[in-house]
């Protein structure tokens, strides 16, 4: 009688099992403010910010009520967030009639960090700006920032150089959108594909009204 063969190591060792690891969620998301809470929470982080401003010596709009702007329900703001903390809100514009600017552009209107983050929040806000604009087709992003002395000032010459470093160009000053003086800022945008593995979008930004004044 024969006996059966033994298998060998290798013969006997199983196939291995293919592995597919679960994508992981982005660790920041950028989404429209699309509840009264949401609103309401990001009314408060501007108020947060300008406390902050105003406790620093540094200005704060004087023309326009920006906690109101977020309140309204006629704005479409967008907030960026870390497992659900609003850790900063914007109103994203397609085209705005700035005044200044040669190109239709994504425009950021009001956009405020909450106090005591790095300047990280800042780059993040940047890099999404650059990639989003470029989405959709759009070749540059806007965006005014206080200035009610000469550029070379500071502490806002501290701030410019902050942005500068993490791509804005600066385009001198006038008068801004709500008709303070402003450094006008513009970053060019960007297609940044591995960019939605550390933030996830669900932004529009909505068109611009044809008059405001008429609004």
């Amino acid at each position: 009688m024969t006996r059966p063969t033994t298998p060998t190591a290798s013969e006997d060792r199983s196939a291995p099992v293919p592995f597919t690891q679960a994508p992981l969620a982005a660790v920041y998301e950028m989404r429209m403010l699309s509840t009264a809470a949401e609103r309401e929470e990001a009314a408060a982080v501007v108020q947060d910010r300008q406390r902050w401003l105003n406790l620093h010596g540094l200005p704060v709009p004087a023309r326009a009520d920006i906690p109101a702007q977020f309140r309204e329900a006629q704005t479409m703001p967008a907030g960026l967030f870390e497992d659900g903390r609003l850790l900063a809100c914007m109103i994203p514009e397609r085209d705005p009639d700035l005044g200044w600017g040669q190109s239709p552009c994504l425009f950021l209107q009001s956009v405020h960090t909450l106090p005591g983050q790095s300047d990280d929040i800042t780059r993040l806000i940047t890099l999404w700006a650059s990639d989003f604009a470029a989405r959709v087709d759009l070749h540059v992003v806007r965006a005014e920032t206080l200035a009610r002395h000469a550029l070379e000032a500071e502490p806002l010459a501290a701030l410019l150089r902050r942005l500068t470093d993490t791509g804005w160009d600066v385009c001198g000053s006038g008068p801004g959108r709500d008709g303070d003086r402003v450094a006008r800022l513009e970053l060019p945008a960007e297609h940044r594909p591995g960019l939605r593995a550390l933030i996830s979008c669900q932004v529009h930004a909505q068109p611009a009204p044809d008059d405001r004044s008429n609004a």
